[in-house]
């Protein structure tokens, strides 16, 4: 008996740790403290070893907002394409990317805040603020604010790392089909087994950031 009341009282306090250490869910909080339009930012594809960054700005409607919307990362692909779907039919969104030419010229940081910077250009309406995934933020004609971890915090950043993280995918499936067996359609670029096993044996594609210590190692062995 002492035993089995010990294990419920066990698995009580393990429930209540729980209950305290997770994570609430992103909300407009942060938004509230703005007037304006107010739109989120966010990137995908900064530590890639290949293709572009894309960046993304979404403003959404405050009462019109899909349900679930989180960190892309928190997200199944087949979850983030519903989503993806949901916020484009119901949030002004748009996009900026940054090719690899100039990720290798002005480094990948600098080269995130500009693909943020054209993503805020190419938005209609215009936002009146800028809440930013991050610690840096791009020159904006609009006020703009630094969110660490806004992506898990704040709803119009966390709409924005679905829409900028979906269609970095689309664009890294559409290179896979003209350079195959880098396995592009499933790890997006980013530095898997698979893919350093390639860069060894097929060698560097014009798609893959020539800055980077990776594929710099690979082009010299294949050199």
């Amino acid at each position: 008996m002492i035993k089995r009341n010990f294990s419920k009282v066990l698995r009580l306090a393990y429930s209540l740790v729980v209950m305290v250490v997770k994570r609430p869910r992103p909300n407009f909080s942060i938004e509230t403290q703005f007037r304006g339009l107010i739109c989120g930012i966010d990137e995908a594809g900064r530590g890639s070893l290949a293709g572009p960054v894309v960046a993304a700005a979404v403003i959404l409607d405050q009462d019109r907002t899909p349900d679930g919307i989180t960190d892309s990362k928190l997200l199944t692909q087949v979850k983030r394409e519903h989503l993806f779907r949901k916020i484009t039919t119901q949030a002004a969104i748009a996009v900026g990317f940054s090719e690899v030419e100039e990720i290798d010229k002005i480094n990948i940081l600098n080269a995130t805040l500009a693909a943020m910077g054209r993503a805020v250009d190419n938005l209609t309406p215009a936002p009146s603020v800028a809440l930013v995934d991050g610690n840096h933020s791009p020159k904006l004609d609009c006020s703009a604010h630094t969110v660490i971890g806004g992506d898990r915090l704040s709803l119009s950043i966390a709409a924005a790392s679905i829409v900028a993280k979906v269609t970095r995918d689309h664009l890294m499936m559409d290179l896979a089909r003209a350079y195959p067996g880098y396995g592009w359609e499933h790890n997006a670029g980013y530095g898997t087994s698979e893919h350093l096993a390639a860069l060894a044996s097929h060698g560097v594609t014009p798609h893959h950031r020539r800055s980077f210590a990776p594929v710099v190692r690979a082009s010299r062995s294949t050199n």
